[in-house]
């Protein structure tokens, strides 16, 4: 089979490797025949990564079931499937509690699409191997794009997490948008659809705004500031300068979702942060645990993530167009 690598900045190759082989009776194998860059691909692909090249890239994709081990009752082959981006056993202490990005069956950070926690290949892959089936895929429901929930791995459910429960227990509140890609955008229609009193949207391109004011937002190129001004800020842009930003917007008490991947270092305002009663989250996500949720959300129509696919194209074009840098390209199988 082959899987997408990254090789350097800016550049993609497909590479031979064996096809994966089922090692237990709870494992499955899967095909991708919907897959996405998260985020965070798009900065490794931009240079900003932390790991040496070259690694298989990949953890969003919705797959089908090609292959499962004799004791796999959660799907069946043929199936549609979500593939979290994280390794995760569903049986340990910390997957019991929910805290499946911090399983502890495999080593830390044991992911698809970055060797730092073992070498799990990518979901840009003809084939991947699922250790732990039961415990980590999640049948596609009925009726919802593959396309579209592509990002369910990651991005979407992520962008859930991030203001779903805040608006459950705050209803009408301000949320504020600080970001750069498909995550913030995620998150205004999310936050529209929860009941949010009302979402400002920050990000320079002038095409996210006006997509974010398709889902409702008032939307801004950049942004002084705010005393007191939201209940719910989400900062999705890696870079510290905006996290500050975000935080000093907050209402007293304020919640502030940090969902940017920080490779650089900076300043946060602490006094400031202090003086308000800011409760600041920044964490790799479980994202298992929220994807069917956000699932049940994306099927209920409230809300429409097929508006923040950015481009729908072959599988095949993988190597030439995934580092043109899109906001949210979904990759096809033909034969999917």
């Amino acid at each position: 089979m082959r899987e997408l690598t990254y090789v350097a900045k800016r550049t993609v190759e497909w590479r031979e490797a064996p096809d994966p082989k089922l090692q237990s009776d709870q494992e499955a194998i899967v095909t991708p025949v919907a897959a996405t860059s998260c985020d965070v691909d798009s900065a490794i692909l931009a240079g900003h990564g932390f790991i040496d090249p070259p690694f298989a890239l990949g953890h969003e994709c919705v797959a089908r079931v090609v292959d499962i081990g004799d004791t796999v009752t959660a799907v069946s082959p043929g199936d549609l499937v979500v593939v979290p981006w994280s390794i995760n056993c569903g049986t340990c202490d910390h997957c019991r509690a929910g805290l499946t990005a911090h399983c502890t069956a495999v080593p830390h950070m044991a992911m698809y699409g970055a060797p730092i926690g073992g070498s799990w290949g990518g979901l840009f892959s003809d084939l991947v191997r699922v250790p732990y089936a039961d415990a980590m895929l999640v049948p596609l429901p009925e009726g919802l794009d593959p396309v579209a929930m592509a990002s369910a791995s990651d991005n979407w459910s992520l962008s859930w997490r991030l203001v779903a429960p805040h608006l459950k227990n705050k209803p009408g509140a301000r949320v504020l948008v600080v970001a750069r890609g498909s995550i913030g955008l995620y998150v205004c229609d999310i936050a529209r659809a929860l009941g949010a009193a009302n979402v400002l949207y920050v990000d320079p391109d002038p095409e996210h705004r006006e997509l974010a004011r398709s889902y409702g937002a008032a939307t801004a190129e950049t942004l002084e500031p705010v005393q007191h001004g939201f209940d719910i800020a989400v900062e999705a842009t890696g870079r510290v300068e905006q996290l500050a930003l975000a935080v000093k917007s907050l209402a007293p008490e304020g919640i502030c979702e940090s969902a940017g991947n920080h490779f650089r270092p900076g300043e946060l305002p602490l006094l400031d942060m202090y003086l308000t009663g800011v409760t600041l989250r920044i964490a790799r996500d479980n994202v298992r645990n929220h994807i069917p949720d956000a699932l049940e959300l994306a099927a209920s129509g409230k809300v429409d993530p097929a508006r923040v696919v950015s481009h729908v194209l072959d599988w095949e074009q993988l190597p030439h167009e995934l580092p043109e840098g899109r906001l949210k390209p979904v990759f096809v199988r033909a034969d999917g």
